[in-house]
């Protein structure tokens, strides 16, 4: 009898277990949702990439058109409410539109921005009539929108902005000004949600329409990658906007920027995940066509390795990033069934994950990173030439660790975030924390082993869960209050909760296809690869922690206590992605 499922809330996987069983996995899309997961690919395929540069070129309306398009076919409403002209699907459903729209380049970038930050704002936060106005044109394609929150000297500091709003003397209309920069679909949007300080201190949001008198944009920006897609600089010179396009609360701004970025995180995530998943097929294409030495160079081992790590972080990044999906998904509909109102269902879920959130987004986008810039190292001197299409997918994923909260400001706000729950009371780190120091005093257990399938691999993940404890629980009762201006420490915690989260995810993932017959070699290569390599990086990450602040016999028990967690047993990795990689060659694309 299959166990009663409770769904773990935000950070709680640090310090429970859980259940293959209850874990959501990309092999369990429905019907539908593999019908919308092909309707995106089709129209990459056909309206996208053939007239990638003459995107590059920002051929004047392009990608406007490309935009609405989109709408006409309804990839632009999926999760909207059915009220205002959307389909209303679920957040699984919204995250798989993400991800494979997510390898179009500069259009992804475009249509990412218009459905997440252009049009969420105003969706969630708007009243009765703004919502009315505003989100069927915006879910149609109709209009386009755009989200103004960056200015020259608040980058990470979003709530350092200098723009401000005053009321006008007849009370008609908040008179903004300041300006704003790198505005995603800037050039051509019809609608922006803008923050400005109300009398220069009150940090709020407001919906400002093209062609308001006193807001003028600044010429395309020319970038290192993302080229197609269009970004501005805002300019506010006395522009009048009616006092009925205030967004939300007065003062209450940060809830909208904040609350927003946590979805836009994750669906960044899936995005990066659908740009890694084609660069993979493009390079394994190369590989096999590609002859040195009269053999096809995706004969040699140095490119397997390359192709197969490829392939296992790929994976390890889907399984988490779908774990959160609907563990989201799950809590939004819970909070629906408790009549919670629409708008607070979905930001609250995401909020109860938003810690979840900033690890998916510095770990896709890493993803795919390295899955770019291996597969330039693949194609050779052809990968540097403008020729081929994986010299635009390296340029063009750089941006990905940048924007959305840097990787380094994500990975400090995770740390943070658990710290400040576990203080709160959200989430009961102290006893398991405290255990964790127990066994460090106490002689480890030598039983049988236990030979149950993946066994070891489980062991390993309880293991880099206690290594965490360990640190953080250190880091905090040694330096307290100073450990907010170490962050490096911060970082490597981060680290390791990154490793931990995705190897488990990835490991729940494999268990689950093993108990329903669908696993194959395949799998289980990849889960014992990555958290074989995992290892290692969670112990450099804890050792690396622990030198900074430890010292004496305190330091060598914590050491000791790090090698002792995350100690893994002898593996052929080497075999593994071996199999991995001949397997995809055979394919000619990702396949999995």
């Amino acid at each position: 009898m299959e166990a009663t499922k409770t769904t773990l809330k935000g950070g709680e996987w640090l310090i429970r277990e859980s259940e293959p069983a209850h874990t959501f996995i990309p092999e369990h899309f429905n019907e539908e949702q593999m019908m919308i997961r092909d309707m995106c690919n089709q129209y990459l395929d056909t309206e996208v990439f053939p007239i990638l540069d003459r995107i590059d070129d920002m051929e004047p309306g392009l990608m406007k058109s490309l935009v609405q398009r989109a709408g006409e076919q309804g990839l632009l409403a999926t999760s909207f409410p059915e009220e205002y002209g959307g389909l209303g699907k679920d957040f699984i459903t919204s995250t798989i539109v993400n991800e494979y729209l997510g390898a179009g380049h500069s259009f992804s970038v475009a249509i990412s921005a218009h459905t997440g930050i252009g049009t969420l704002p105003i969706l969630y936060f708007g009243n009765d009539e703004q919502k009315q106005k505003y989100i069927p044109k915006l879910i149609s394609g109709e209009w386009t929108g755009a989200y103004g929150l960056t200015e020259p000297n608040s980058g990470s500091d979003a709530l350092g902005a200098k723009t401000t709003a005053r009321l006008s003397d007849d009370g008609k209309y908040y008179i903004l000004n300041g300006q704003k920069c790198w505005i995603t679909n800037g050039g051509f949007a019809d609608v922006y949600t803008v923050f400005a300080k109300v009398d220069g201190d009150k940090f709020t949001g407001f919906i400002v329409e093209r062609g308001f008198e006193g807001f003028t944009q600044g010429p395309e920006e020319h970038k290192m990658g993302i080229k197609g897609s269009s970004t501005v600089q805002l300019y506010f010179q006395d522009c009048k906007v009616p006092v009925e396009n205030v967004l939300g609360d007065i003062g209450k701004g940060h809830k909208i920027a904040f609350n927003i970025l946590n979805i836009g995180r994750l669906k960044l995530c899936a995005a990066a995940l659908g740009g890694a998943k084609r660069a993979i097929s493009t390079s394994v294409e190369y590989a096999k066509t590609r002859e040195q030495f009269k053999t096809a160079i995706a004969n040699f081992g140095a490119i397997k390795h390359k192709l197969a790590e490829m392939v296992i972080r790929t994976y390890a990044c889907e399984s988490a990033l779908y774990r959160t999906a609907e563990w989201i998904d799950e809590k939004e509909k819970q909070a629906l069934a408790e009549g919670k109102p629409f708008n607070d269902a979905l930001l609250g879920a995401a909020e109860e994950f938003a810690i979840e959130c900033a690890l998916l987004k510095v770990h896709g986008s890493e993803t795919l990173d390295f899955c770019v810039d291996e597969g330039v190292q693949i194609h050779g001197g052809n990968g540097f030439s403008a020729e081929y299409n994986i010299s635009r997918a390296y340029r063009d994923s750089r941006i990905n660790r940048i924007y959305e909260g840097t990787n380094e400001i994500n990975r400090l706000l995770s740390v943070d975030m658990t710290l400040k729950r576990a203080m709160q009371g959200r989430l009961a780190m102290m006893g398991p924390a405290m255990k964790v120091g127990q066994e460090l005093l106490a002689i480890p257990e030598f039983g049988d082993a236990d030979e149950t399938p993946f066994a070891a691999e489980r062991k390993l993940i309880e293991g880099f869960k206690k290594a965490i404890l360990l640190t953080a629980g250190a880091a905090a009762q040694k330096l307290m209050m100073k450990l907010e201006h170490e962050q490096e420490i911060l970082m490597n915690i981060a680290d390791m909760s990154i490793d931990t989260f995705v190897s488990e995810s990835l490991l729940l993932r494999v268990m689950r296809l093993e108990q329903e017959g669908k696993a194959t070699q395949l799998h289980r290569d990849i889960a014992q690869v990555y958290i074989y390599d995992a290892a290692d990086r969670v112990a450099k990450a804890g050792k690396d922690a622990l030198n900074a602040f430890a010292e004496g016999d305190e330091q060598r028990m914590m050491l000791m206590g790090i090698r002792r967690f995350t100690k893994a047993a002898s593996f052929n990795s080497k075999e593994a992605r071996r199999r991995i990689a001949d397997a995809l060659i055979a394919e000619q694309k990702y396949f999995l």
